[in-house]
């Protein structure tokens, strides 16, 4: 066994930086629905049923692929599980239902080797299959971890022989909290040490002749999880392999803030043409996890595998990935914001990213239509109420407002429109590049907006613009591919040094619901329409802007939606920019979708949290149903809501047990007063 760190070259995770292209992987046969190669991007979810619950388990499963699985994973923690999946699957196909089956192994070897007799696939998570997590530092000699990595093979090498024998599939399935110790200490907390936690157990199963494998690398942190996908497809192209990949952001959690989370992390992947199979981890049922992840793939069904972009092949053109000189342009494996000037000391340099809304067609008499952008008029004392998730510049257009804007709150103006205003405080234009370049002595002396695409770096126009530092770009882009066109933006502004803050601007034109809805079915169906337009717009505009925010590109973001209410275009920009660890401005909750180990109702248990502690800006809390999904999953949390037995929970400190098997009526309080005795409690303040 090699315990070496694998040495890769930059640039070579994907086919393309500036064009899709889908990155062709391994075909893997898992039942009689393959995987990888030229296949479909396949959808899939796991059960939340007790496993020894036959019939809950195969009515589950029925309604999960009636909504889209394509795969359907049961848990198998131990063999009284691992056996009933015999019945679970004679019981399913006596109902016609075919899905292929897949057992998730955590711990123990002898349950995998008896599940793999059974179901077409078994997922294996390389940081527990052999191992008992005890977070110890332990400083092994090269000697010493090759001595691991036999007694790991030689516990691992029955499991691959039943695989072999029975033709089952096999997911090497890493997750960011539950690296091996051996691990941890060797290669730390990092992406790298996910990807050689697969590949350890990858070069096992080649070394057997076994190559019938999946691999995923799961974070509740969307930028470690981009990161290490990255990686670890680079590092299997140098070691000549082309595995497919599982894609999933594990521990999302529920509504808007999961769909958001699992968009950034699948959505930046889809984009780079990687990923052969997709899973939405919810805390919602699991039959509410396939239509999301439906939404997310069939972008790039319908999306052709040539867009409209330039191609810049890795293999064929030097990439800003390359060095030049001593400096690296930009990294795919690592976060670096891109360097830019702070201009007005307000956007850019160090400045968190803005967000920016369009309220030129809103009723600009009423002052209460700022609700939306976050600012909260209180009309008995004629005042707004400025949150946490306010926005920082409105767009105004050619629209004048008759009342006082709030005193921080920033104008924008098409250009022509705001050289005629006699009050220009916090009041900016927008500018088209040839009105800029034309604007001579009518520009500000405070901030210069300019509207700008990825074509117009080779025009004329742009080669007479003035630099100063009171330049910001609005990037937009009407291109098929447009996450790949601003890309390519941002990649021509490092090689030419340009330091300009740039707002990456996205518009989004759904279809409108009809508005004169008149029968009760027709009001349903346009609350129903409207949903599913906010969902869409969470998972795409989280995808196109995501993708470009965990890379350290965009000092702001605009999203542009006519068919939404500004209120939700709002909450997605901060949920996208929360999401990307880019801006925070609420609580995060990292909590897992619920299987048949759960011990407690999850999402009841999520939303009784998220009702006394929403209003911790920043804060991090891991509400896992046991101890499989506890300190280890939740690797990212300030502290943890961890099930440790029936009516029991076991509160956490990051991975430091306080307090083991709290009663559950009592547990919530308890956590309240760690966070309260760590000094990080704040009451709430009420909205006016």
């Amino acid at each position: 066994m090699n315990a070496d760190a694998v040495k890769v070259l930059p640039g070579k995770y994907c086919n393309s930086l500036t064009d899709y292209s889908r990155f062709v992987t391994r075909e893997v046969f898992i039942g009689d629905v393959p995987m990888g190669g030229n296949n479909p991007i396949r959808i899939q979810s796991m059960t939340t049923t007790d496993t020894m619950d036959t019939i809950g388990t195969v009515e589950q499963t029925i309604r999960m692929v009636n909504a889209g699985c394509e795969y359907v994973r049961i848990t198998a923690p131990s063999i009284k599980e691992a056996n009933n999946l015999a019945e679970i699957k004679k019981q399913l196909r006596m109902r016609g239902c075919n899905v292929p089956l897949v057992a998730d192994i955590h711990f123990t070897p002898n349950a995998a080797e008896v599940a793999a007799r059974i179901v077409e696939k078994v997922r294996v998570n390389p940081g527990n299959y052999a191992d008992k997590k005890k977070f110890d530092q332990i400083d092994y000699t090269d000697l010493e971890y090759r001595a691991e990595l036999e007694r790991i093979f030689q516990k691992f090498k029955p499991l691959v022989g039943v695989c072999k024998e029975y033709g089952t599939a096999m997911r090497i399935g890493t997750n960011h909290g539950s690296l091996s110790d051996r691990i941890m200490s060797r290669y730390g907390d990092t992406p790298q040490g996910m990807v050689e936690s697969a590949m350890e157990f990858i070069r096992m199963c080649e070394e057997l002749n076994y190559y019938n494998l999946v691999v995923s690398m799961k974070s509740s942190n969307p930028q470690v999880m981009v990161q290490a996908y990255r990686l670890l497809v680079e590092t299997m192209v140098a070691e000549g392999m082309n595995y497919p990949l599982h894609l999933g952001v594990t521990e999302a959690g529920d509504g808007e803030d999961g769909r958001i989370k699992s968009a950034v992390g699948i959505g930046t992947l889809l984009e780079d043409g990687l990923g052969d199979t997709v899973r939405v981890s919810l805390t919602e049922e699991p039959e509410a996890e396939a239509p999301v992840a439906i939404a997310l793939v069939q972008r790039y069904a319908l999306r052709s595998q040539k867009s409209k972009v330039e191609s810049q092949k890795n293999e064929t053109t030097p990439s800003p990935l390359e060095r030049a000189g001593e400096r690296l342009l930009y990294s795919p494996y690592e976060y670096k914001k891109r360097e830019t000037y702070e201009a007005n000391a307000f956007i850019g340099g160090h400045m968190v990213p803005r967000v920016v809304i369009d309220l030129q067609h809103a009723n600009l008499k009423d002052p209460s239509v700022l609700n939306a952008a976050g600012y909260i008029y209180s009309p008995l004392l004629d005042k707004y109420n400025m949150g946490e998730q306010s926005v920082d510049f409105v767009f105004l257009g050619d629209s004048l407002p008759s009342f006082n804007m709030p005193g921080n709150l920033r104008q924008l103006y098409n250009y022509n429109t705001w050289k005629k205003l006699a009050n220009k405080m916090l009041c900016h234009p927008l500018f088209t590049l040839e009105e800029y370049t034309a604007a001579d002595a009518d520009r500000s002396s405070a901030l210069n907006l300019v509207r700008i695409t990825h074509a117009d770096l080779d025009t004329d126009a742009f080669g007479a613009i003035p630099l100063d530092r009171s330049l910001v770009f609005v990037l937009e882009t009407t291109e098929l591919h447009g996450m790949a066109d601003q890309r390519s933006f941002f990649l021509k502004m490092l090689e030419m040094g340009l330091d300009i803050p740039v707002i990456v601007k996205r518009t989004y034109d759904f279809e409108s619901p009809n508005p004169k809805s008149k029968s009760q079915n027709e009001e349903a169906d346009l609350a129903s329409h409207i949903s599913d337009l906010n969902t869409n717009l969470q998972l795409f505009a989280s995808t196109d802007l995501g993708a470009l925010l965990v890379d350290g590109f965009g000092d702001g973001i605009w999203i542009d939606a006519l068919q939404l209410p500004s209120g939700i275009i709002t909450s997605t920009a901060f949920g996208i920019l929360q999401a990307t660890r880019s801006r925070i401005s609420k609580t995060e909750y990292i909590s897992c979708p619920s299987c048949g180990r759960t011990l407690f109702d999850l999402m009841v248990t999520t939303q009784m949290i998220r009702s006394r502690t929403s209003h911790l800006k920043g804060l991090k809390i891991g509400i896992m149903g046991c101890i499989v999904n506890g300190p280890g999953e939740m690797a990212d949390a300030d502290y943890g809501y961890v099930g440790s037995g029936p009516d029991k929970i076991t509160l956490y400190r990051g991975r430091e047990v306080v307090k083991k098997n709290v009663n559950t009526d009592k547990a919530l309080d308890e956590l309240i007063d760690i966070i309260k005795s760590d000094g990080n409690w704040i009451d709430a303040v009420e909205d006016i």
